[in-house]
């Protein structure tokens, strides 16, 4: 792994010496949407919306794609594959581009798109009190609460052509350790959660996705715990449930569209082959003997662990989704969308 780490160091040294020299260069909008087909007339959602979208890294369309790429890497996945928020913003008419981008120093800078999604986010927690790729990002993303605050300071508002999508509390958890401290820290993350959702309803937005965590316990990293997974599992439930609560006693449910990742990431997970999955959550697409830092954000068709492994894999490291479990479970989010009435 020292080589290959070495390797990525080398590159991403030559790719910042790059970025440092042009003289105006890039940007760091190219997030992979450039090649996204120009969208129809009457999208195949049946409405056509603008989407907004905060969390994590399981929503993140390329915040750190500026120095990922310099590898092949660029989103939480089998690159260059796309992340579900991009897919459910294509879906509905849009192109979903990342808000802020890394730059060489190890800066975030304000771009154009939509995308406040950030890898290594939790809900309100600081970056700095994280140890979260220090050595390739910084302690640089930002926290939800941060995320939202970014977005109306550049906008104000949101309305009601607009769809939100909200989907966190993953990095909580996994910081949390084990009851009973950790108890109280999964509770606050989720009622923070709901109280940032409030505040987006507040601020005029009309179309709200709100979804629960996935059950983590069953994602390689759960199965490889000395417990298989059980704290995560009881954790992520944890979460869930204060999220729910929450939501009601705030008087904001019915204002909000709510997918439930963990009953499908269950259910997806029993039924794998019939999915189309060869590997089920017991295997990597992304090899970790040649996937630098063993992280999806720098996972590549070099580093597959198959030819086809982002279709046949359902994880691409050991908790990140690969491009077909992603576009899976956007096909989910839309039918949850169009239950509510709002397009097909």
């Amino acid at each position: 792994m020292r080589c290959i780490d070495d390797r990525f160091r080398a590159v991403v040294f030559a790719f910042s010496v790059a970025l440092l020299s042009a003289c105006g260069g890039g940007g760091g909008t190219d997030q992979g949407n450039a090649s996204a087909p120009p969208a129809p007339a009457t999208p195949p959602g049946g409405v056509r919306l603008q989407v907004v979208s905060f969390g994590d890294s399981l929503s993140d369309v390329g915040t750190y794609a500026p120095l990922a790429s310099a590898v092949g890497g660029g989103r939480f996945t089998t690159n260059p594959g796309q992340v579900w928020a991009q897919n459910v913003a294509q879906y509905y008419g849009d192109t979903l581009a990342a808000a802020y981008t890394i730059d060489a120093t190890h800066k975030l800078s304000a771009q154009s798109g939509l995308g406040y999604a950030e890898g290594g986010a939790t809900v309100a927690t600081p970056a700095n009190q994280n140890d979260y790729l220090t050595d390739v990002i910084g302690n640089v993303e930002m926290p939800v609460n941060q995320q939202l605050a970014s977005y109306l300071a550049a906008h104000g508002s949101f309305n009601d052509r607009q769809l939100v999508l909200v989907w966190a509390g993953a990095n909580d958890v996994l910081r949390a350790g084990t009851p009973p401290a950790a108890t109280a820290i999964v509770q606050t993350a989720a009622n923070t959660l709901a109280q940032l959702v409030a505040q987006i309803v507040q601020n005029g937005a009309a179309h709200v996705v709100v979804i629960n965590l996935p059950n983590i316990g069953l994602a390689p990293k759960g199965l490889a715990a000395t417990d298989g997974g059980a704290n995560l599992t009881q954790l992520s439930q944890l979460f869930n449930q204060t999220l729910n609560a929450a939501l009601q006693t705030a008087g904001i449910q019915a204002k909000v569209i709510e997918v439930d990742s963990f009953s499908w990431t269950n259910q997806t997970i029993a039924n794998f082959m019939t999915n189309g999955f060869a590997v089920s959550n017991t295997g990597q697409a992304c090899d970790p003997k040649k996937t630098p830092k063993d992280t999806s954000l720098l996972c590549s068709p070099a580093t597959y662990a198959s030819a086809n492994a982002d279709q046949t894999y359902m994880f691409a490291d050991d908790l990140h989704p690969t491009t077909h479990m992603h576009a899976l479970f956007a096909q989910y989010v839309e039918q949850q969308i169009a239950h509510s009435g709002l397009g097909r």
